[in-house]
């Protein structure tokens, strides 16, 4: 990519097994190391609901339709990377066991980031001299949840592998947004970490939750499970503003400090990557370029990547 025609800002990605899945306005495309080291590639047109139905692109909603479109495409695509990863004589991940894997991630994750919180400090929230303190004290609890998860499964050898993608995906659309030809041995000098990734979010997520759960006080706790429930949509709305608005204004002093937690967290979820991984990287990029066109806008409006 010369650097007459400049690339877009209108990219997001994920990591998946053994790959990166990279999605633009239009299109999104999957690349994958087979076990015989070839890169597989898959692409796909998008059909996005907002062009459907113009609402779904008002602020707040728009972030909530987002978060499930590229939940869905995450999930669909982790299934075909593990396919593509596997041996000949493996057999295939099916939709049933992947829509399984899914319903056992929903209830793990409420589980552990709702009712476990609540839960603990429910068993103490009469030493709070206000609810103030003790959402604060669950929101707190929340993260810190989060940051023990994390760290144990980035033990595992095989997410291990897919936090090295990550990186790699971090450092090619970092080579991208630079104006930069799409050149491994030049991608790999590029920070791993990036302001529009989904850990960044779902930290922003849990301190926006803080702020919001404030507002309601400290019922019992059926109601305040509810609570939590029903206002996660509002929050993930809020919280995709927050990351659009960073993309757009990635120098800006303030932004920097409202993104600093988010990057150190990254650094949790990221892993520096090989050059054989960043190959695989700009595979996907490609596959996306190649159906539509990668004009240098600045805007900041990629998607927010879901947590591989």
């Amino acid at each position: 990519m010369s650097q007459d025609k400049q690339p877009a800002a209108s990219i997001g990605g994920q990591a998946v097994i053994e790959g990166v899945m990279m999605r633009g306005k239009r299109h999104w495309a999957l690349a994958v190391r087979r076990p015989d080291g070839e890169i597989s590639v898959h692409a796909e047109p998008l059909n996005p609901l907002s062009d459907r139905h113009l609402f779904l692109r008002w602020p707040l909603l728009r972030g909530v339709i987002a978060l499930w479109e590229s939940t869905a495409l995450g999930i669909r695509t982790l299934a075909m990377s593990a396919n593509e990863s596997m041996g000949e004589e493996e057999r295939d991940v099916s939709k049933r066991e992947m829509a399984l894997s899914l319903v056992i991630g929903i209830v793990v994750a409420v589980a552990l980031f709702v009712v476990l919180p609540l839960l603990v400090a429910g068993s103490v929230k009469d030493r709070f001299p206000n609810s103030s303190t003790f959402v604060l004290a669950e929101g707190v609890l929340r993260i810190f949840i989060l940051v023990i998860y994390i760290l144990a499964v980035s033990r595992i050898k095989q997410l291990r592998r897919v936090f090295e993608y990550h990186g790699a995906e971090h450092k090619t659309i970092h080579a991208l947004e630079s104006g930069l030809e799409l050149d491994p041995e030049e991608i790999i000098r590029f920070s791993p970490l990036h302001p529009r990734c989904g850990t960044s979010f779902l930290l922003i997520v849990m301190v926006l939750a803080i702020i919001i759960f404030s507002l309601v006080g400290v019922p019992g706790l059926f109601w305040l499970i509810v609570s939590r429930l029903i206002g996660i949509p509002l929050i993930v709305g809020l919280s995709y503003e927050v990351i659009k608005y960073a993309g757009k204004h990635k120098d800006s002093a303030v932004m920097k400090v409202v993104m600093y937690p988010g990057l150190l967290l990254q650094r949790l979820t990221t892993r520096e990557p090989d050059i054989s991984q960043i190959e695989v990287a700009v595979k996907a990029l490609e596959g996306v370029a190649a159906l539509e066109p990668v004009e240098l806008d600045r805007t900041g409006e990629g998607d927010v990547e879901v947590m591989a």
